[in-house]
């Protein structure tokens, strides 16, 4: 069995990973993979932290976490999809001006 430990370590590499990625990339479908990943590393933290406390709470969570994740990953592709074609673009420093 492997130890709860490691999971820890690896849902906080997994987490530096995807905080990287939104600080060092401008591309809005990175950025966007990137707040998934940070988000599934929350999850796999959340249930080695309930599998160590013997709580099936944190995994009912995680579950519901990973439902709304779904709905927000349908909005987000589908605005990044209505961005790319009013702006031909995925970068986000050409896409960030406002206008009225």
């Amino acid at each position: 069995m492997v130890p709860t430990d490691y999971y820890v370590l690896l849902s906080a590499a997994l987490f530096t990973i995807g905080v990287l990625g939104v600080l060092l990339r401008r591309n809005a479908i990175v950025l966007f993979m990137s707040v998934e990943l940070m988000l599934n590393a929350a999850n796999l933290a959340l249930v080695a932290f309930a599998y160590r406390h013997a709580n099936i709470d944190g995994q009912v969570l995680v579950f519901f976490v990973i439902s709304v994740a779904a709905a927000e990953v349908a909005v987000g592709l589908a605005l990044l999809v209505t961005i790319f074609r009013t702006r031909s673009t995925t970068d986000v420093d050409e896409v960030s001006t406002l206008r009225g």
